[in-house]
């Protein structure tokens, strides 16, 4: 499995499945499903749907969720569990962490068994203002050996300059599914990419 292109994070939204789908159309790498209630039906639907068009879905901050509705796998941050205790649970599924700005916890994350790590947020985010800021070089110094995913107010405008800066993966929710046409959108993504 290549972790290179867009990857889709679920808005809190009624109709996910259906933007989901959307997104899947469009071309993305890789879909997060993200919730902050727990909803194994509604999880169950999106992985189903992945299948069908053969995009891993990652479930954020449940392991055992994503265990639950055989997920590709999933991703955590600082305080959502035991890293280490995760991979062992979570065998040869995919497995990603959020490491803010700092390249110790991904040095770490990764000696742990880390698929990928997140760095952000690299700009202001509408998801959370409040975010710590990851500087772009972050991404040229890492040399982890993983793929390298990029969080965070990112939008079509600034996507190039975190590909150049050597982020693999740009994780979206709102330049994404707030988009007028979001299959559009996500296929405008896969461009950079190319």
């Amino acid at each position: 499995m290549k972790l290179r292109g867009l990857y889709a994070v679920t808005p809190e939204a009624p109709d996910v499945v259906e933007k989901a789908r959307q997104a899947m159309e469009g071309g993305i790498a890789m879909l997060q499903y993200r919730r902050k209630r727990r909803d194994v039906r509604e999880a169950r639907e999106v992985v189903a749907l992945a299948r069908r068009y053969a995009v891993p879905v990652i479930v954020n901050d449940d392991v055992e969720l994503a265990l639950e509705v055989d997920a590709a796998g999933a991703h955590l941050g600082r305080e959502d569990g035991d890293f280490a205790f995760a991979r062992k649970k979570m065998k040869t599924k995919l497995l990603g962490a959020s490491c803010y700005n700092d390249l110790e916890l991904a040095r770490k994350a990764v000696s742990l068994g880390a698929d990928y790590v997140a760095f952000g947020s690299v700009f202001a985010s509408p998801t959370k203002p409040n975010a710590v800021r990851a500087p772009l070089e972050l991404f040229a110094q890492a040399g982890l050996g993983v793929p390298l995913c990029a969080i965070g107010g990112v939008t079509l405008e600034n996507a190039p300059q975190l590909v150049a800066a050597g982020a693999d993966l740009l994780a979206v929710i709102s330049d994404l599914f707030d988009a007028p046409d979001i299959r559009a959108r996500a296929a405008q993504y896969r461009k950079l990419f190319a």
